[in-house]
């Protein structure tokens, strides 16, 4: 795994799933506000006149020569909970978007949220 310091350098690097197709380009990392690791990226996707950005789980995922690749197959990512470019992720919004991808959610042990913006 690398570091989310790290990752800051490949943000708008292409994404790809597991057999190097590419699924949009990296937009930012959110980490477990318990573990401060890299947890899930925005993916920007959609055409220039309407793009959105997608959430994709970070675990075992890579890193290759000008890409970022994850374990989850394309089509399943690009039907992930979205925002808009300019939106913001909504703490009530995070449990879907563990669900999208069959991971389990929990908040924190004062019911703090689990995602935070690199």
């Amino acid at each position: 795994m690398f570091e989310a310091d790290d990752i800051r350098e490949w943000r708008g690097h292409d994404v790809v799933d597991a057999g190097k197709r590419k699924i949009g380009s990296l937009e930012a990392v959110y980490v477990d506000t318990a573990t401060d690791a890299p947890s899930f990226a925005t993916v920007t996707i959609g055409l220039p006149t309407k793009r959105r950005l997608v959430f994709v789980p970070l675990d075992h995922a890579t890193v290759g020569p000008a890409y970022l690749k994850v374990p989850w197959d394309r089509k399943l990512v690009k039907e992930a909970p979205s925002i808009d470019t300019d939106g913001e992720l909504l703490a009530e919004n995070e449990p879907e978007i563990f669900a999208h991808y069959g991971l389990p959610y929990s908040t924190g042990a004062g019911g703090e949220r689990r995602l935070g913006r690199r």
